[in-house]
């Protein structure tokens, strides 16, 4: 039965997913016939703040998932060109600088982390850049403990949004009406709850933007159906309760930091 080329570019995603739009290999050098992916798709212009100490997880798995739309441009933004060190030492080439990325992307996106994230919400430069991009963005994202550089920004306030569970509560006093879930949606804010919740965060914008079929077959080509060694211990709901006390011991310190930077904030 013959196919339209919009239902061929939704089968030929998973061919796509492999390939990167931050990328300059040429088609020759992938491991799939370039030509026979067709760019059929919107050009959504992505911005992904990273900044020294951003935990790793929070940006990779979203940015996996926008990089599987095809023609998107995917970009990783910083305060400059120097490479970035995560929080456990990964280390990210930033794509362009506060200065040259694009002025209204269609996702801004910020990861999150521990004493990095709260250095990135006390600095002019950062929060200035978010909220001027913020305030011309389709999509105005977070996953993790970025929601407080959101809410720094002044980018929360008034609507609902999730954060980890470490730091949700603190997001109130930045305007922002918390819940307690893992993907939040409200209007053209979208936030994702702790590292992990990065993934489903980004197949849900796919889907919000490709369609059901297309995120299905991201999700299909990642082999995304997690099924945790330790079955309930990654919600503080359901958590053991010695898993929990060990958590709330040892962060002890930063959610006292965390409280002081909601504070110097001016949103």
């Amino acid at each position: 039965m013959p196919i339209n080329r919009r239902e061929f570019a939704t089968l030929a995603t998973a061919s796509a997913i492999i390939s990167t739009t931050r990328t300059s290999a040429k088609p020759t050098d992938q491991p799939y016939h370039a030509s026979e992916i067709p760019n059929t798709g919107p050009s959504e212009r992505v911005l992904m703040l990273v900044y020294p100490g951003f935990t790793a997880l929070d940006m990779v798995g979203p940015q996996y998932a926008f990089g599987s739309m095809v023609g998107a441009v995917v970009q990783l933004v910083a305060k400059s060109r120097e490479p970035v060190r995560s929080d456990t030492g990964l280390i990210f080439s930033p794509d362009v600088t506060f200065s040259d990325a694009v002025p209204d992307p269609d996702i801004l996106f910020t990861p999150g982390g521990l004493r990095g994230t709260l250095s990135a919400m006390q600095d002019p430069e950062t929060i200035a850049f978010m909220r001027e991009r913020g305030g011309q963005a389709k999509f105005v994202t977070s996953v993790c403990t970025g929601s407080l550089i959101l809410g720094a920004a002044g980018l929360l306030k008034g609507y609902k949004a999730t954060s980890h569970w470490l730091t949700l509560d603190l997001i109130t006093r930045l305007g922002a009406a918390p819940v307690h879930e893992r993907i939040v949606v409200d209007r053209n804010r979208i936030t994702g709850a702790g590292v992990t919740a990065g993934i489903d965060f980004g197949l849900t914008i796919v889907g919000m933007l490709r369609g059901a079929t297309y995120a299905q077959a991201v999700q299909l080509l990642a082999e995304y159906d997690p099924a945790p060694p330790f079955a309930g211990s990654g919600n503080p709901r359901t958590a053991p309760a010695a898993a929990r006390e060990m958590i709330d011991r040892i962060m002890v310190k930063f959610r006292a930091e965390a409280s002081s930077a909601v504070a110097a904030a001016r949103p």
